[in-house]
């Protein structure tokens, strides 16, 4: 029997996996931070055999309500994971598994690897209406990609940006990218082309290069939340910011959505930047008209729950999308997606799933064309 985690995201401590009825099992923190929560391991040689994980430090992780009414993702060939149950008690996570093969990974939610991400920019420079550039390089020394979609005279279009992955683990939002880079590739395609009439689409599918190889949960190589950063970034401590923000400044920010997951409450739910300064009946409107809209066209998406709006004022400029939309004086959204499941629209097998996120990203992109072409 052996648990390994050395690989692209992996992540795991074993402490003790003599005795395949009480394998005992650690995460492991970010770099230089008290965040953690993001798994991803693969158990060998107990085909048949079954066995109790248990993640002893659970209870003790950033977001312990993540982990109440949780089922993990198991994979045997890392393309199609499925949930299974788990139970907490005390500080402990237990998976109880009788694997059908000689090996199978679990991680946290599905995994979006470095190297998927390198596929998914190759792929989209195969169409001549993509364009890519390198806009600096994170800490660990990889790039940070840019995408820009566009098409016709880019000088009377509004500059619409999509970034995701700021928090690493929080993979569901790459998965996300994925389907909206899909679809603006297919340039056929009428909703495509209603898109680009309009947008030249700025993409960062992954902010955060180093935390995801790492196997982080929400920091980058230097242990910083990047999305506490976007106030005063730094080359030495937040190089993904700081690029990311002097390139924005450049081409302006007509519309932002910053895609993330939430560990803990099972919906999708967008949080506005209500506690902006000046925040007017004008922005109200925008931002009521993108959810409400986005709730009709897809069934996964509500605007019952999510998190409190901030009073004005209270906004924290230290977030991009209160940043951005204070500087750019345009829509700034953060999108969230659950770890777990919806509750009103769940899946028992897969949970929150990849085809799903891409869905979403579908259903982002009209309303984002449809929010364009209208005044406030």
């Amino acid at each position: 029997m052996e648990i390994n985690q050395n690989f692209d995201a992996g992540n795991i401590s074993v402490i003790d996996c003599n005795d395949a009825s009480n394998i005992q099992l650690e995460i492991n923190r970010d770099n230089n931070s008290e965040f953690f929560q993001w798994f991803y391991f693969r158990l060998s040689g107990v085909k048949n055999q079954q066995c109790t994980l248990n993640i002893t430090n659970a209870k003790s992780a950033a977001y312990p309500l993540g982990f109440e009414n949780y089922r993990v993702l198991y994979s045997y060939d890392r393309k199609e994971w499925c949930r299974h149950d788990t139970d907490l008690k005390a500080d402990v996570l237990s998976i109880v598994f009788t694997s059908r093969h000689d090996s199978v990974y679990f991680a946290y939610f599905i995994p979006y690897s470095m190297e998927r991400h390198h596929d998914l920019i190759a792929n989209a420079l195969s169409y001549e209406h993509c364009t890519h550039e390198t806009i600096g390089k994170t800490l660990d020394g990889q790039d940070m990609d840019l995408l820009v979609f566009s098409t016709g005279d880019i000088k009377y279009k509004k500059n619409c940006w999509l970034i995701a992955r700021q928090h690493p683990g929080e993979t569901m939002s790459e998965w996300w990218m994925e389907g909206c880079i899909e679809l603006l590739v297919d340039i056929e395609n009428s909703q495509t082309q209603r898109v680009l009439d309009k947008c030249n689409v700025f993409i960062i599918p992954n902010m955060n290069p180093d935390g995801s190889r790492r196997g982080h949960l929400r920091t980058n190589a230097a242990g910083n939340n990047l999305n506490r950063e976007w106030q005063i970034p730094s080359l030495e401590g937040s190089p993904e910011v700081f690029f990311v923000k002097e390139k924005m400044s450049v081409t302006g920010v007509d519309f932002l959505l910053d895609v993330h997951g939430d560990e803990a409450l099972p919906y999708c739910f967008i949080a506005g930047t209500e506690g902006l300064k000046g925040w007017s009946k004008s922005r109200q409107a925008q931002l009521d008209f993108y959810k409400n809209r986005l709730a009709e066209v897809n069934t996964d998406f509500q605007t019952i729950r999510g998190y409190p709006s901030k009073a004005a004022g209270q906004a924290n400029m230290t977030m991009s999308t209160a940043q951005i939309a204070g500087l750019h004086n345009c829509l700034a959204m953060t999108l969230e997606m659950p770890f777990k499941d919806t509750t009103a629209t769940p899946d028992e097998k897969y949970g929150w799933s990849t085809l799903r996120c891409k869905r979403l990203g579908h259903s982002c992109l009209k309303v984002m064309e449809e929010f364009i072409g209208r005044s406030f």
